[in-house]
């Protein structure tokens, strides 16, 4: 299986090959994206941030805003249901050092919709043609759009928001293969990316369901899009992006990580996330990386998880979740993993 040439570009941005990491709130901070990155992914976009800047000084907004060290394109997504408000924005993070902004209108939270931003949006087109319009006007970096097939299955709009906000110089959109009723549940669907794709000349990216290598090309032949934005499959497995990038080219499945190098992968996450969360926060917010961590490790049955999982959200220091992963990892097989991991219960 050979890969498909040129790979797609967004201003003078050139993706590093078709699988991105899709932007989630709470997940994808400076930490894993980092990971993510150097692990194969060919983009990645920050945490959902709001259009408001009234709202940037609390540590929330700091942390998602935190782009230090990070190299191009420095991707900044936006929210909010004010086009005043979302241009403006958009001027604020470029001025910052964002170098491409996106515009959230994927979410399905309620406590997004319910102030009529992410997917609600799309309820309201007149509404998007404006948000756009404001945006792409407002500042001179790219733009690029995340939307869903719809608000729901009476309402699939994807493909004429898709057209306006090519008309108003949008340089990427990405599908979420999901109106927005069935939020995360029940099955993507790329009948409707594939129609975007068709009616647009602008990269269209492939989201929802992305959970293996086969899958991604599966989705790629199916709709012609020109990449994969992998969200929750990443969660536990950032090394689907090389996995997904080493399939397309060869039609072979890449060796799955040793165990030697998941110790790596999971002491440097782990050490990265008490770094800039700091000495409280950091633990906490380790605890459910590392869970889904083991969820997607295979070597443990669901019993032997959920165990693991207590121990380690049992443990309240940067250095006791250092030390668990150290004894855990150092073990060559699952039993001995899972006899070992009752010292920290």
């Amino acid at each position: 299986m050979t890969e498909r040439s040129p790979l797609p570009s967004i201003g003078h941005h050139t993706l590093m090959n078709r699988a991105i990491l899709a932007p989630m709130a709470g997940v994808t901070d400076r930490p894993f994206r980092q990971l993510c990155r150097r692990l194969g992914a060919g983009w990645v976009v920050g945490e959902m941030v709001t259009s408001d800047p009234s709202l940037w000084h609390t540590r929330k907004s700091q942390q998602r805003m935190d782009h230090s060290g990070e190299p191009s394109p420095r991707v900044v997504q936006i929210a909010g249901g004010d086009a005043r408000m979302l241009a403006e924005a958009a001027r604020l993070n470029a001025e910052l050092g964002a170098e491409v902004i996106d515009i959230n209108m994927g979410c399905p939270a309620k406590k997004v919709c319910n102030k009529a931003a992410g997917s609600a949006l799309l309820r309201d087109e007149a509404l998007v043609a404006d948000i756009v319009n404001a945006v792409v006007a407002a500042v001179e970096i790219p733009v690029t759009l995340k939307i869903r097939t719809g608000w729901c299955a009476k309402s699939n709009n994807g493909v004429r928001i898709a057209r306006l906000a090519e008309d108003a110089g949008i340089q990427a959109l990405a599908v979420h293969g999901r109106h927005r009723q069935q939020r995360y549940t029940g099955h993507a669907e790329y009948d409707t990316i594939a129609e975007i794709k068709s009616r647009v000349n602008i990269p269209v990216f492939a989201n929802g369901d992305i959970t293996s290598a086969e899958k991604a090309a599966e989705v790629l032949r199916h709709t012609q899009a020109d990449a994969v934005m992998v969200g929750r499959g990443a969660q536990g497995n950032p090394w689907i992006f090389q996995q997904i990038t080493h399939f397309l080219a060869h039609g072979q499945h890449l060796a799955p990580p040793s165990l030697s190098e998941r110790h790596t992968v999971l002491s440097q996450h782990l050490a990265e996330l008490h770094a800039f969360y700091g000495p409280v926060m950091g633990p906490r917010i380790a605890r459910k990386h590392i869970g889904w961590y083991l969820s997607a490790d295979s070597r443990f049955d669901e019993t032997e998880q959920r165990t693991l999982k207590r121990q380690f959200n049992g443990l309240e220091s940067a250095q006791s979740q250092r030390e668990w992963i150290n004894d855990a990892m150092a073990c060559d097989a699952a039993t001995r993993l899972f006899a070992k991991g009752s010292h920290a219960a």
